[in-house]
């Protein structure tokens, strides 16, 4: 298998939570940098020179490779928002787009504001850190836990705790004092999510997520608990889009982006209170598959879509326990569950989805850290019982 994520939208993420200042992956330069070579809470002004290699390019891509050495944190989608703010100048004339065009010898000044104060409120929500420096969080997310803030969430959310929690450590991501969200879970997604706190982290962390881990460390791993028992193991390769006529749903189309989900069985469990002999001395990639009504699975994603494993699961007939947009055909199999698992399943109230790995490189020193988080207290309860 092949764990990674796509870009920033992780697999599991709620469309109505998105960040509208996450960086465009394609903009992303993946190289490491060092946070300290510019002080960017305090302000600055950068002067370059276009030389005669550069006429005829972008701005924003010249002033990128022109920065580097000065500036080597700033991404292009950063220097397209200074130019749009009016903090890019030739001449003391500002320049008003960032896709214009370079001449040789042009003279650019760049002003570098202070952080500007995040729009969300710090809060005080207490929060699991599973790991913790000056350039990044690793967070054990509990269920119920929006992200980031959204029309209907504007606070209690993670951002808001993470204010509240890093306060004057967060060193500004694009040049506004927040944490850094390069992926995200749903609200009633359980598990390990990693945030930015500087710059150079942010940008790093980035570039892993949108490689897809071909050439890194990022692994990704969740556990879900779906009806019925998949083959052992297997993958689903199927385009995902938005639903044609449920826009908060997500589906298989064909007009789709490419989603790849891997998907191995841990465990069956036959219904009605009965033990489930086909796991019997058995290890995790020799469960057999004769009919159960439901088995917990671990996926790996190749890609990183909305919604990836809840709709990919159900598409190959095996949605997830508790999930009421993409199970609702399956609530009739409730009643072939054990007693103490129907009972533990009504009170849910959420998709039995768990994060419960996470590996990346260190983005700023290299460092390859991998985290694991056992099932939350309602999984580890559904599990037992459907045992």
């Amino acid at each position: 298998m092949n764990p990674a994520e796509d870009g920033f939208d992780d697999g599991t993420v709620d469309p109505n939570t998105v960040d509208p200042n996450t960086r465009d992956p394609d903009t992303v330069d993946p190289d490491t940098v060092d946070p300290d070579t510019v002080d960017l809470d305090e302000g600055e002004t950068l002067t370059v020179q276009a030389g005669a290699d550069d006429a005829g390019e972008r701005l924003d891509r010249a002033l990128a490779r022109l920065l580097a050495p000065q500036a080597p944190d700033l991404s292009r989608t950063r220097i397209q928002r200074l130019v749009a703010e009016g903090q890019v100048s030739i001449g003391g004339r500002v320049v008003g787009d960032a896709a214009g065009r370079v001449n040789a010898g042009d003279i650019y000044t760049i002003h570098l504001p202070p952080p500007e104060p995040a729009a969300p409120e710090p809060e005080n929500i207490p929060l699991v850190i599973v790991y913790e420096d000056a350039h990044l969080v690793v967070i054990d997310k509990p269920a119920g836990l929006v992200v980031h803030p959204a029309p209907g969430h504007s606070s209690g959310t993670l951002v808001n705790a993470l204010l509240h929690h890093c306060g004057d450590t967060l060193s500004g991501i694009g040049g506004v004092r927040r944490p850094g969200i390069v992926h995200r879970l749903d609200k009633d997604t359980s598990g390990l999510l990693v945030v930015a706190k500087s710059d150079a982290a942010h940008k790093g962390l980035a570039a892993q997520f949108a490689d897809h881990g071909r050439t890194g460390p990022l692994e990704r791993a969740y556990l879900a608990f779906v009806w019925g028992v998949p083959e052992p193991r297997g993958t689903i390769d199927a385009p995902i889009d938005r639903h044609p006529t449920h826009r908060q749903k997500m589906a298989v189309r064909t007009s789709g982006r490419q989603a790849v989900t891997h998907w191995e069985v841990v465990e069956a469990y036959a219904g009605h209170g009965r033990a489930s002999p086909r796991n019997k001395g058995l290890v995790k990639g020799e469960v057999r598959t004769e009919e159960g009504v439901a088995s917990l699975v671990e996926c790996q994603l190749e890609t990183g879509r909305t919604h990836q494993i809840r709709v990919h699961m159900a598409h190959a007939g095996h949605p997830l326990l508790g999930d009421e947009v993409y199970g609702q055909g399956f609530r009739t199999k409730v009643s072939l569950l054990p007693d103490a698992a129907r009972e533990r399943l009504s009170g849910l109230g959420r998709q039995a989805l768990h994060a419960a790995r996470l590996g990346f490189a260190h983005p700023v020193t290299g460092e390859t850290l991998s985290f694991e988080s056992p099932l939350p207290e309602d999984l580890a309860a559904l599990a037992a019982a459907l045992s």
